[in-house]
């Protein structure tokens, strides 16, 4: 009964850890919370540093700096600035996740470079849709000589526009998360089950060849099925 409740808790501390939320970063956000608010380059760096540990997080604060980026551009070309002059202000205003990647930007608005080309080379893999299209409306702008503040500012509502729908996505698809690991549960509940009813399971998982290739499967399916569920929901996503 002992052996089975402890493999059962085993087990059940096994999924969660693995399904649950990324407890390093939430204690870490926790503790830094208070100099969060501290001005650069400590805000930056902590900023940069609780951004690392996921690709989705990391993907979630590059588009949110980006919508912050079209926004502040727009306020600057509305002030009557030049879209050099106000691309320069805009960036060095907003806290990316990589500062550093946002150099070259700074850089080419101010000797002036080729801007485009240098938003596509910062903008990320994953996150970067909203510096993708930013660059496209300089290219257009700056070639056409269309109204640059009305370019970013239809670019920052589309952001937030796709980020209002992949929270609305997210919501919608925590229901089934829950369910998914709620199921992942029950083979561990079937253990403390069947160790209450003196049924000895763990004799079976683990003293006998067949035990074992049912053990090794149950895992591995139970595993499978996790991976596949959150592959769905994350495709859902994007």
């Amino acid at each position: 009964m002992t052996s089975a409740l402890v493999a059962a808790l085993s087990t059940g501390l096994a999924v969660w850890l693995w399904t649950g939320p990324d407890v390093a970063t939430t204690r870490l956000s926790r503790l830094l919370r208070p100099f969060t608010t501290r001005p650069d380059p400590y805000r930056r760096s902590l900023s940069s540093m609780l951004t690392r540990s996921s690709p989705g997080r990391r993907a979630d604060a590059w588009r949110r700096a980006s919508i912050e980026l079209c926004q502040s551009l727009s306020a600057e070309l509305s002030a009557g600035r030049t879209p050099s002059e106000a691309l320069t202000r805009a960036v060095t205003a907003v806290d990316f996740p990589d500062p550093d990647a946002m150099r070259q930007v700074i850089a080419a608005a101010r000797d002036g470079g080729d801007v485009p080309a240098a938003l596509l080379s910062s903008a990320p893999s994953q996150g970067g849709e909203g510096l993708r299209r930013l660059a496209t409306c300089w290219e257009v702008g700056t070639t056409v000589g269309a109204g640059m503040a009305a370019l970013v500012d239809r670019v920052a509502q589309t952001e937030r526009a796709a980020q209002a729908h992949r929270q609305d996505v997210a919501a919608q698809l925590a229901g089934p998360r829950t369910t998914a690991r709620m199921l992942a549960f029950l083979p561990a509940l079937g253990l403390l089950m069947a160790g209450a009813l003196n049924m000895r399971p763990l004799d079976f998982l683990l003293g006998s060849l067949p035990g074992l290739m049912c053990l090794f499967a149950g895992v591995a399916l139970d595993a499978c099925g996790l991976w596949w569920t959150n592959r769905m929901a994350t495709k859902a996503q994007t």
